[in-house]
């Protein structure tokens, strides 16, 4: 007997521990593990949703830019370099020369003069003009206007309604209420001594034995000798770290399970099938022909002769006879006394001007011709294909004995003890791919 409740009681505590560990796996949120099985089952018939996709289409209409090149023009500088002249100056040593007088004997050579006649031809240069006229053939250009016709595509977009019908489900929501348990984790704080290694530093004296240097010493005998003498050390400072044992309380915290039952009011919906009509606008585009007038100017040119009068000047010479009288000279010497000067060299030292040229940038702005291109929007029309959903509903009832007879009560389904989901859960409807006609998204409660 007391071997028998021996072993039932280990094995209420193996299922108290599994069901703890299963609960320890959520860190305190909400599970279902542990609930009644009564508790967790449906408790009523529901209706779902079963989606059906059809694909329609529809004609939208974009923009489209054309590229179109123009000619611009834009400002570029450039470097012109202009010469500049500057006068300066630089120092010069010449030589200048002074006047000393002295005396000289001199020769003096007088001249005396006779006339003499004698006849000669002197040539005359006289200038007359000739008449050279031509004709010349001037262009004269005048300028005419002809009218250029052509037809040209204008867009017309005009907005007209289309009705739009769609069935969307209307969820009608009841208020129950359900028992639920869920395990929370409890925290508990204990404290534990850790021991740390710790460091400092300390300043420690080292002692640095000095250098051996030669030194002149005599022995016994008087006679000197070299030896190796050291000079004293000296002694420096240096930081050492130093590690130490310390203990501390570090706190340590764990979370233990705990239970808890709670009655909440579960929300449950169930969808009933309504048509919306809807009016949506469309854009149709159609394309009026247009007739443009354009006015072209053109230049003609006629040729006008016109005479131009010129005069070309020439020259004739004739000679003519003309008697002429010269002197010619006679030459008598005499010595005559004179002073003159002669020059003495200085050295003299004097400012000499130079010009020196230096080239100065000047920027001057220049207009070059630059093709750019631009785009110009053109109206494209195209399909795009959308999907429209409707909302089947469909009734689910629990899958029990009793309802397998006709007699459905209100008792919960069975639930697999050994996972959190729950069994025949209540599928969600999918959203529509049109955002237009797309019907809010029902919310299910479980």
């Amino acid at each position: 007997m007391r071997k028998t409740l021996a072993l039932a009681l280990a094995a209420v505590a193996m299922l108290a521990v599994n069901d703890s560990a299963q609960a320890c796996r959520y860190f305190g949120a909400a599970s279902y593990n542990c609930c009644p099985t009564t508790a967790c089952q449906p408790t009523a018939c529901y209706t779902a949703c079963r989606v059906e996709r059809k694909t329609c289409y529809r004609t939208e209409y974009d923009q489209v830019m054309e590229p179109q090149q123009y000619t611009a023009y834009r400002t570029e500088y450039e470097t012109v370099y202009e010469d500049k002249q500057e006068t300066c100056y630089r120092m010069v040593n010449e030589t200048v020369y002074r006047d000393v007088e002295y005396t000289v004997q001199k020769p003096v050579y007088e001249t005396a003069e006779r006339e003499e006649r004698y006849t000669v031809r002197r040539p005359i240069v006289e200038t007359a003009y000739r008449d050279c006229s031509y004709q010349v053939q001037k262009p004269v250009w005048e300028t005419h206007e002809r009218e250029c016709r052509r037809t040209v595509m204008r867009p017309v977009v005009e907005t007209i309604e289309q009705e739009c019908r769609q069935t969307v489900m209307r969820p009608v929501t009841e208020t129950i209420n359900q028992e639920r348990c869920y395990t929370v984790m409890k925290p508990v704080t204990t404290y534990r001594t850790v021991h740390r290694m710790q460091g400092v530093w300390e300043t420690r004296q080292v002692q640095k034995p000095g250098r051996c240097r030669p030194c002149w010493t005599t022995d016994a005998c008087g006679i000197p000798r070299m030896t190796m003498v050291q000079v004293p050390g000296k002694t420096h400072c240096r930081k050492v770290w130093r590690l130490r044992r310390v203990a501390c309380q570090v706190p340590c915290t764990q979370y233990v399970p705990q239970v808890v039952r709670q009655n909440c009011p579960v929300q449950v919906t169930r969808y009933v099938p309504e048509v919306i009509v809807n009016k949506v606008p469309v854009k149709v585009c159609k394309m009026v022909p247009e007739v443009v007038v354009t006015k072209v100017p053109y230049r003609t040119c006629r040729w006008v002769t016109e005479t131009v009068a010129q005069k070309v000047p020439y020259k004739t010479c004739r000679w003519v006879c003309e008697e002429k009288v010269r002197k010619v000279p006679v030459q008598t010497c005499r010595m005559v006394s004179e002073k003159c000067t002669r020059k003495v060299a200085e050295c003299v030292t004097r400012k000499v001007p130079y010009t020196v040229t230096h080239r100065v940038a000047r920027c001057v702005p220049k207009q070059v011709p630059v093709t750019c291109t631009r785009y110009v929007a053109k109206c494209v029309a195209r399909k795009v294909p959308y999907e429209v959903c409707t909302m089947v509903p469909t009734t689910v009832c629990p899958t029990t004995s009793a309802c397998s007879t006709g007699n459905c009560d209100l008792s919960p389904a069975p639930q697999n003890r050994g996972s959190n989901k729950p069994v025949a859960p209540t599928p969600e409807p999918e959203p529509e791919a049109n955002p237009k006609s797309a019907p809010a998204k029902p919310q299910v409660s479980a």
